[in-house]
């Protein structure tokens, strides 16, 4: 019994480390603000392709896979299913594209701080990940040191 634990244990590792998350942010919320959108890029490492299906985190109710879509002059959000990485691939959340929207908060995201959310995958599971909160309008968390 326990070389079946030894064994889950192992190939979940494995699971984990074929997907790589780089440089999560969310921008800072305003007070009474419920949303804020997360962002970042998904690196699949794996000869398989990957998709994306949800995630949660305890700063909001839900943790959603939304698109913005341009309708003539408005871009509206619509939530998705999820994203497909490619096999060995990558798959870019940005603002005015794909994102996660994190849906009633339970408190504004104040900049400078960090929310963990837990990212969920088909192949590879849940993998968690601390977003760093970047200034109110701002277009990306700070690179100093890069």
């Amino acid at each position: 019994m326990k070389y079946i634990a030894l064994f889950l244990m192992l190939f979940a590792g494995c699971a984990w480390s074929q997907v790589e998350i780089k440089d999560p942010w969310i921008r800072a919320t305003a007070p009474g603000q419920n949303t804020a959108a997360g962002y970042m890029t998904i690196r699949n490492k794996s000869a398989q392709s990957e998709r994306l299906v949800g995630g949660s985190s305890e700063a909001a109710a839900k943790v959603q896979t939304h698109v913005s879509v341009k309708d003539g002059d408005i871009i509206r959000m619509r939530e998705v299913k999820g994203y497909d990485i490619p096999a060995k691939g990558s798959f870019e959340l940005k603002p005015n594209g794909s994102h996660l929207m994190l849906v009633d908060l339970k408190r504004p995201l104040k900049e400078g701080e960090k929310v963990p959310v837990v990212l969920k995958f088909e192949k590879a599971g849940e993998v968690e990940v601390e977003f760093q909160v970047a200034p109110l309008g701002g277009s990306g968390p700070g690179h100093a040191g890069h």
